[in-house]
C-alpha cells in the first residue's frame, strides 16, 4: 500500500523501515545526491590537466564527449557520478556542454561534393527558376 502510494518497490520501502528500525528517523534524513561528484578546485585542476591530454590519452580514437568525461573522473578519483552530474560539474566550473556535429568518420567531403554537383547539377538534374 505505502508502496504503491510513493510509486516506488516494496523492497524500496522494507530497506527504509529497516534503517529507520536501526538508526531512527535521523538515519532516514537525505545524504544528498548522490550522482553529483565533489571535486575540490585542486583536483578539477587536475580533471583540465588530464582532459587537456586529449582523447587518445585516455584511449579513445575521438573524442569521448561527456561520457569519456565521467570515465576519466572514474579513473582517477575513483567517484562514481551520472552524465548529468558530470554536466552540472562542469557547468559549476565555467565549461560549456558543446554537441559536436555528428558526421560518419568514413565521410569524404569530397566525394560528397562530387555526389551534390553530379545529383543536382548534371544532366539529369532540373533547374528550376
Amino acid at each position: 500500500m505505502i508502496a504503491k502510494e510513493l510509486r516506488v518497490s516494496v523492497r524500496s520501502v522494507q530497506g527504509w523501515r529497516q534503517t529507520w528500525e536501526e538508526g531512527g528517523p535521523r538515519a532516514l534524513r537525505s545524504q544528498g545526491p548522490a550522482s553529483l561528484p565533489r571535486l575540490s578546485e585542486k583536483q578539477f585542476a587536475q580533471l583540465e590537466a588530464e582532459l587537456a591530454k586529449g582523447p587518445a590519452a585516455h584511449g579513445w580514437e575521438t573524442s569521448a564527449g561527456i561520457g569519456g568525461i565521467k570515465t576519466v573522473i572514474g579513473r582517477r578519483f575513483h567517484l562514481t557520478c551520472t552524465i548529468q552530474g558530470v554536466r552540472k560539474l562542469l557547468v559549476r566550473n565555467g565549461w560549456s556542454c558543446q554537441v559536436p556535429a555528428r558526421r560518419a568518420t568514413e565521410r569524404d567531403d569530397d566525394v560528397v561534393a562530387g555526389w551534390v554537383k553530379e545529383t543536382f547539377d548534371g544532366p539529369w538534374s532540373t533547374r528550376w527558376g
